[in-house]
């Protein structure tokens, strides 16, 4: 099965609340950290909603 890695890339202090809890959600805490996931719709759905936060990339 398939990895997400999730990378944040930009912080969260002026985003709104909702997209600051779904990057929490996903484990990340600060600028630089990366975390892998199962590719699963969850968290492909939870790195959509803060795409501009967060890049996602494949991993095997």
């Amino acid at each position: 099965m398939a990895q997400l890695k999730i990378t944040q890339i930009k912080s969260t202090v002026a985003e709104k609340p909702h997209v600051r809890s779904t990057v929490k959600a996903l484990g990340l805490k600060r600028i630089g950290d990366v975390v892998t996931k199962p590719d699963r719709p969850e968290f492909r759905g939870m790195a959509q909603a803060a795409r501009h936060v967060v890049t996602m990339e494949e991993v095997k």
